[in-house]
């Protein structure tokens, strides 16, 4: 069977498997006839003349707003992010395939009644001609920012500009909603996983993660592969129109539960400044809680409930992919520790939660990262994060818990561990979407339902430190090989608990255990 005619770039293919060219081709043409139902017909939107740099900007080319007239540019790819305080504030971003004139929010207490409106923020990102992988593209994305919102509150919303105005008749079923974080709440659901990318996986842990009713979800990382080597070079493939499609896949899910990402090594793109960032700058607002939001958009905190989280970005410190190594001169370890530390002191907060890529702790293909564990371990443990989470390897694995780089106490499927105890529960769910990893020869899965303990695993040979040796561990407790979503629910009260549970795409449990503190 032959490919479609959709021009897969050299270049691009020789990094592709079979399988993932498929995809491209399949994909391809989902997104033409995308943008063409979005009113994206003047000749300039696909494709433009080449250049170089990338430019963001509040308000858009006149040149470019008279191609398309505003009532044929229909907004697409909702996605929700907290602010720095998710009881408050609530970040509202979409994307449109043409510039487009004064982009808003209306918003309101009921769907129809959506009295509030509040100015946008336009971020062109331009991509520069890459030899053997496309020519030059303009992408258009619009960012509104609520503050001042109350706690616990639906508030209903839709996104438009002028020639599109969501409150009037042919529109109002763009109308979408979203939730503040309630001041206390007794219990909550978050999700997470990593590595998704475009795919019917990708969209199948979407709608596995809506069924779960999350108030957020934590993307650790790996978003879209864009970008197809990874290695955070102008010579890694690379298609930005891989975005628009992403940011369409998962607008079902995205434009009502809030979508924490971090940075992972796929999400570094050379051809944006800085250091490969901008264009995460340019798709994504996420809280500006971090050292610098503009220079290192993945990292930041927030609290929600009873509840600390701390996204980081891996790129600065993993020895594996060293593109980005460094990059922020200590800054991201020195907030790190503060933030931990603040975060512990606080008597509102029970849990410490930290999530990003490059794991800590795995068996599977890119194995752990000498780097995290060398910058970041001893922070962990010195603060005694309660949790873990991490990607980059596409599986799901959990360890025991972990002290002093050794097993601190097992945590079998369904046991319960003290972090102040016992050491910390790291987890790899980097089952999210993209093409799956395996375990090293020998080592078999066991998860709930099919354990299959053993006293020792051994890992593939990669970056556990800058020798890059081979290990023989004790920690690997639960190991699947399937694409997969972790849901976590947090309780408050008089015996405050994380029931972190794991879901295979079928929906059935492959691994849970609890976190508790003093228990």
């Amino acid at each position: 069977m032959d490919l479609p005619d959709v021009g897969i770039p050299p270049q691009l293919a020789r990094r592709m498997s079979m399988a993932e060219q498929y995809e491209y081709a399949r994909t391809k043409l989902t997104r033409r006839r995308a943008l063409v139902t979005a009113g994206a017909v003047a000749g300039g939107l696909l494709t433009g003349c080449s250049g170089s740099g990338t430019t963001t900007s509040s308000s858009p080319s006149p040149s470019a707003t008279t191609k398309v007239p505003g009532s044929a540019v229909t907004p697409f790819g909702r996605h929700l992010a907290f602010g720095a305080d998710p009881r408050t504030r609530m970040r509202i971003s979409w994307q449109v395939p043409a510039a487009v004139k004064k982009p808003y929010v209306r918003i309101g207490s009921r769907p129809d009644e959506l009295g509030r409106k509040v100015e946008a923020e336009i971020r062109d990102l331009h991509t520069p001609g890459v030899q053997g992988v496309r020519l030059a593209t303009e992408q258009y994305y619009v960012h509104a920012a609520l503050d001042d919102l109350l706690p616990g509150t639906t508030y209903y919303y839709g996104v438009g500009h002028d020639g599109f105005d969501p409150a009037s008749a042919p529109h109002r079923s763009t109308v979408s909603s979203f939730r503040t974080a309630p001041a206390n709440p007794e219990s909550f659901v978050f999700t997470a996983f990593g590595d998704q990318g475009v795919s019917d996986a990708a969209e199948a842990s979407d709608h596995l993660l809506l069924r779960q009713d999350p108030a957020f979800h934590l993307h650790a990382g790996d978003i879209c592969y864009a970008n197809v080597n990874g290695r955070g070079k102008e010579t890694d493939g690379y298609d930005p129109g891989f975005w628009d499609l992403f940011l369409k896949q998962n607008e079902p899910v995205a434009k009502t539960v809030p979508w924490m990402v971090t940075t992972g090594n796929h999400d570094m793109e050379a051809w944006y400044s800085p250091d490969g960032y901008g264009g995460q700058s340019a798709r994504f607002s996420l809280p500006d809680s971090g050292f610098d939001p503009r220079t290192a958009p993945g990292v930041y905190s927030f609290v929600y409930g009873n509840v600390g989280f701390v996204a980081l970005d891996a790129n600065d410190v993993s020895y594996e992919i060293p593109a980005n190594l460094g990059y922020t001169g200590g800054r991201q370890t020195k907030w790190l520790d503060g933030r931990l530390r603040e975060l512990r002191a606080s008597a509102a907060v029970d849990f410490i939660v930290v999530f990003f890529h490059h794991c800590t702790y795995s068996t599977s293909t890119h194995a752990s990262d000498g780097g995290v564990r060398a910058e970041w371990l001893p922070l962990f443990a010195e603060h005694q994060v309660d949790l873990v989470i991490n990607g980059h390897n596409h599986v799901y694995e959990r360890t025991d818990a972990i002290k002093n780089g050794e097993v601190g106490r097992p945590v079998p499927i369904g046991a319960s561990t003290d972090p102040s105890r016992d050491g910390i529960v790291y987890v790899t769910a980097g089952g999210g979407g993209k093409d799956l990893y395996g375990f090293p020869a020998g080592v078999e899965e066991s998860y709930e339902g099919r354990v299959k303990d053993r006293e020792s695993v051994d890992t593939f040979q990669w970056t556990k430190s800058r020798s890059a040796k081979e290990e023989t561990v004790e920690w690997s407790r639960v190991r699947y090989r399937g694409f997969s979503v972790l849901k976590v629910e947090a309780e408050s009260g008089a015996r405050p608990r994380l029931k972190v549970s794991a879901l295979a795409h079928d929906g059935k449990r492959i691994d849970h255990f609890e976190v508790r503190r003093g228990a």
